[in-house]
């Protein structure tokens, strides 16, 4: 047993992993305290605003993770030029990352004019509702252009290990948002009263100000003679058809199990007004526990791609072995938080006075489904490890494969028949999320432990 201990104390790394990921964690943080206060704002502004939100804000960010995660897959590219001593490749693949930037903002502008309405029209809400969800899912939409671009330029530090420049970024834009969101919701410090619109706005404003918090530092004179940063301004077709064969599944993955908590939602609300009001305070309780996770699959990725351009695989496995530990010492005394002392968290999000005789209902309901959310937080930190662990390998087929069988079997499906035919509930529609973060985590594990992932690469060998 101490022989054991000395060996895994030699090859741990936690100091490495928490240099790279932490600093990860704390910008999704600075993400997850925006979100937060934006659902605190409107759920005291209105019941319908916060019935609103979570829909419509879902769905975006399900489009925003698709677009985002293509031109944010150059970190991987990044990360394997890195750990290969090739740095004269990280400047043009950057590049690949931005014009692909600029590409999707063209499709988000469309999806904002010509999709919007005959989306929210097909899911069905009230009319109150679904005026709402229009408004807040269109801004983000015409916005969205500079959230793929953070994506994009965060890659460039994200990939060789520097994560600091990412995390300053991110918390600057929460600094920005959170007043800025008071004031457009509330109509004060001499702002228009807004409601919603104002939330959206808030965070295309904040998402401007971290482009430009990257941006400077990505294109300072350092890193323009470094890299070559504007002598490798050009289409590269041999990284960018590599960006899109690895990036689209990659980002497919990550975009389907958006799309299966997206779906939940927008099916949830046909089960009446208190079911949606307390799935969404709950699954914006849940994102205290996903978005460290995410942060840290982040930096797992680089990690990963970092060691297997180096030719060390057994590092990788290391660092996805320390991650998992931290992230267990975070989300455990977090999930006995949501069994134990479900209403103190609950509470935050509803106000009595907005909510009138449906606050009894709604408190009842989420501190119940929170108990539920406690169980699938401690699976869900080793398919993200995982699941990371493929990505920054580039086995993002698989990855595809495994979350598109999941969702088409463990969600759409049983959800749909369940709740239009059978009269499924809330509590066993969220038994289906369970089961679903179940079964991602145990098909993930086995293609880890399988090894086949140590052996691949997605940029040329040197």
């Amino acid at each position: 047993m101490l022989a054991t201990w000395q060996n895994w104390r030699q090859k741990s790394r936690y100091r490495e992993v928490s240099r790279v990921c932490i600093p990860l964690v704390m910008g999704m943080a600075a993400t997850t305290v925006m979100e937060f206060t934006d659902r605190i704002f409107l759920s005291h502004y209105s019941v319908n605003a916060i019935s609103a939100v979570v829909p419509a804000g879902v769905s975006a960010f399900l489009i925003l993770c698709f677009l985002g995660g293509i031109a944010g897959y150059n970190t991987v590219f990044i990360a394997q030029y890195h750990g290969a001593g090739r740095p004269e490749k990280i400047g043009i693949t950057l590049w690949q990352g931005l014009f692909f930037t600029f590409f999707s903002g063209g499709i988000l502008l469309g999806i904002a004019f010509f999709v919007t309405e005959p989306l929210f029209t097909l899911v069905g809400h009230s009319p109150e509702i679904r005026l709402l969800e229009n408004h807040y899912f269109k801004i983000l939409c015409q916005g969205g252009i500079l959230h793929v671009a953070i994506q994009a330029l965060s890659g460039f530090f994200t990939g060789r290990g520097m994560t600091r420049p990412v995390m300053l970024a991110n918390i600057v834009g929460m600094v920005i948002n959170i007043p800025l969101n008071y004031a457009l919701i509330n109509g004060v410090w001499g702002m228009p009263e807004l409601g919603i619109q104002g939330a959206a706005l808030a965070t295309v404003v904040s998402w401007a100000v971290v482009v430009l918090c990257l941006g400077l530092p990505v294109f300072s004179s350092r890193f323009r003679q470094e890299f070559q940063l504007m002598e490798t301004m050009r289409l590269d077709w041999v990284i960018m058809q590599r960006l899109l064969r690895y990036g689209v599944p990659g980002a497919l993955q990550f975009s389907l199990d958006i799309f299966a908590f997206t779906f939940f939602i927008l099916i949830v609300g046909r089960m009446g007004i208190i079911p949606l009001a307390a799935s969404n305070i709950v699954i914006s309780i849940s994102s205290l526990a996903f978005m460290p996770a995410l942060g840290f699959s982040f930096g797992m990725s680089s990690l990963t791609g970092q060691a297997l351009g180096r030719g060390r695989p057994d590092e990788a496995r290391s660092a996805a072995w320390s991650g998992i530990h931290i992230l267990l010492l975070y989300t455990v005394p977090l999930g006995v938080l949501f069994v134990f002392a479900p209403e103190f968290i609950i509470s935050i999000f509803m106000n009595r006075g907005d909510m009138g005789g449906e606050y009894d209902a709604i408190l009842a309901m989420s501190i119940s489904l929170l108990k539920l959310v406690a169980m699938y937080i401690l699976l869900d930190v080793f398919y993200m490890i995982f699941a990371a662990v493929l990505k920054g390998a580039g086995d993002t087929r698989f990855l595809l494969c495994a979350i598109s069988g999941a969702t088409l079997c463990v969600m759409l499906i049983p959800l749909f028949t369940g709740i239009n035919y059978f009269g499924m509930d809330i509590y066993m529609a969220w038994g289906c999320i369970v089961l679903f973060i179940a079964t991602l985590s145990g098909m993930i594990s086995w293609r880890y432990h399988g090894g086949k992932w140590e052996r691949m690469l997605v940029i040329e060998k040197g």
